[in-house]
């Protein structure tokens, strides 16, 4: 017996153990599929998130939200006239039951009837007060004596004559929806099917509010369907007519951002509104800019081959020089008198090939910024230019400097000095190239300083700038007229000045000569 209830009790927690391990492996289960629905959830929650919030902060979200918004103002401006209408229609109603009841005073005798009567023929008619007036005399009265008329009187003789009475009449409903629950309303108003002048009712204010507020949901539900309806049909307009396109530019934009040669990037869609015009303009401008990184690529490749051929030419040219200065020692005079004209002409080929390099350079570099004696510093591009100082001979277009001797001005020191030394070296070519020049060729610095800007002005007596090239004058390799120019040394000018946040323009051209403007910002 003791081995049989052995035996039993380890069957019974042998089940034991069976079951809790079912329910845990059960509740394993439960617990790893309810952690893959909250990641799903999550997950897809969050995705829903995302697209309501890119949809919402999108040209189509806010055109939508703005229309439904729109509307419902709209919808509002209406509602607040219909429902002080509604009112006004609930009192009219009230007072033409009461005129009609009233005929039934007229049937009695003396125009009297009992309590009773009375009671009902009110509860018909649903006020709680009576009254005809008729030359200002009261003809009779159904009233019931437990109710006090109220003083305030509700006119509805009255007409809108101004914009207090407008006022009031818009803000009557709203005043009985805040009223207390017992309130009442006295109404005064002319009768219409009974003879006299004025009828008076007393009506509970609570039925009154009950239709005000049931008219007032009928309302609201109609202006959140019309809201809706015109939203959506105002989103679906202005995606098509123009949220679509928009998206469309703006994804040709960024094709060609990533492939500027892809010609098939925009497709003008042949509409003529603004729509149109604007994609046909983009299709044209994105041509043009075509054709201008082609015409860059083959500059780029032409100015690596010049580069190249520069360099070459200016390692010819510096032993053709080293050549012309051992010939300075010889006594040939024929070589003597041909000497200076090589000289010069082997000048004006380095200068030539050294502005060339520079320009071709793909950036200059950002100004260091300096305090700069500036008249030193003038009369060291002076030199540099190949003008004569006061103590040279007077064959030497002469440089004369009006900066006073303690003008500073800050700006990067090397970049100044040649933005000055091509500005006077360009004077100085077109004076000495002059035909029949009679006066000593002259060029004059004068600096300015204003409280936001220098003002650095070079004016020379040279014969001036044609006509023809003012327009072009600082676009590089068109606007030289000196045999063997190259034409970029205002152009290197101006961009020396706009690295500084300044510029250079002509002021003046002419016969009597020409006169140059550097302005250079000062610095905060």
């Amino acid at each position: 017996m003791f081995d049989q209830g052995k035996s039993d009790a380890s069957d019974r927690r042998a089940k034991t153990l069976k079951v809790i391990r079912r329910e845990g492996f059960y509740a394993e289960r439960l617990a790893h599929a309810l952690s893959i629905v909250a990641a799903f959830s999550l997950k897809y929650g969050m995705m829903a998130f995302n697209l309501a919030r890119n949809f919402l902060l999108s040209l189509s979200g806010q055109l939508l939200i703005l229309t439904f918004v729109f509307v419902m103002i709209v919808e509002i401006v209406i509602l607040i006239p219909s429902l002080a209408s509604d009112q006004e229609r609930w009192l009219t109603d009230r007072v033409r039951q009461a005129e009609l009841t009233s005929q039934a005073v007229d049937t009695s005798e003396k125009n009297a009837v009992s309590r009773p009567v009375s009671s009902q023929l009110r509860k018909s008619a649903g006020v709680l007060y009576l009254a005809i007036q008729n030359e200002g005399v009261r003809d009779y009265v159904l009233f019931d004596q437990n109710v006090v008329v109220p003083e305030k009187v509700m006119d509805l003789r009255q007409t809108h004559t101004n914009i207090w009475h407008d006022i009031t009449y818009l803000w009557a409903p709203w005043e009985t929806f805040m009223g207390q629950p017992d309130r009442l309303l006295h109404i005064v108003a002319k009768p219409r099917v009974r003879s006299g002048e004025v009828i008076e009712i007393v009506v509970k204010a609570d039925p009154l509010k009950a239709y005000l507020k049931a008219s007032l949901l009928s309302m609201l539900r109609v202006s959140l369907s019309i809201s809706f309806l015109a939203g959506f049909l105002v989103f679906v307009a202005l995606s098509v007519f123009i949220v679509r396109p928009i998206q469309n530019l703006t994804q040709a934009i960024q094709r060609f951002k990533t492939n500027p040669e892809d010609v098939t990037v925009t497709r003008p869609s042949g509409q003529l509104n603004e729509i149109g015009h604007i994609e046909a303009e983009l299709a044209s401008m994105q041509e043009e800019v075509r054709q201008a990184l082609r015409s860059r690529a083959r500059l780029a490749a032409l100015g690596q081959a010049v580069s190249k051929i520069n360099h070459d030419l200016r390692n010819m040219l510096t032993s053709a020089q080293m050549a012309s200065d051992r010939l300075a020692n010889s006594a040939d005079p024929i070589v003597a008198k041909a000497l200076p004209r090589l000289e010069r002409a082997l000048d004006r080929a380095v200068a030539l090939a050294q502005n060339v390099l520079t320009y071709g350079k793909s950036d200059e570099q950002t100004p260091q910024i300096q305090i700069v004696k500036l008249k030193a510093l003038a009369e060291a591009a002076a030199e540099d230019a190949g003008l004569g100082l006061a103590t040279q001979g007077p064959e030497a277009v002469r440089f004369i400097s009006k900066v006073a001797k303690g003008f500073n001005l800050e700006a990067d020191p090397e970049q100044l000095h040649r933005l000055l030394v091509n500005l006077m070296r360009n004077a100085r070519q077109a004076i000495e190239l002059q035909p029949n020049r009679k006066a000593r060729g002259r060029l004059t610095l004068t600096a300015v300083k204003t409280s936001e800007e220098v003002l650095l002005i070079v004016n020379d007596n040279g014969p001036g700038i044609p006509e023809k090239l003012r327009d072009k004058l600082f676009q590089p390799f068109t606007s030289s007229t000196t045999p063997g120019g190259s034409g970029l040394g205002l152009a290197i000018a101006r961009e020396l000045a706009q690295l500084h946040g300044g510029d250079v323009r002509l002021v003046s051209s002419g016969a009597e000569g020409t006169t140059f403007e550097v302005r250079l910002p000062l610095k905060p």
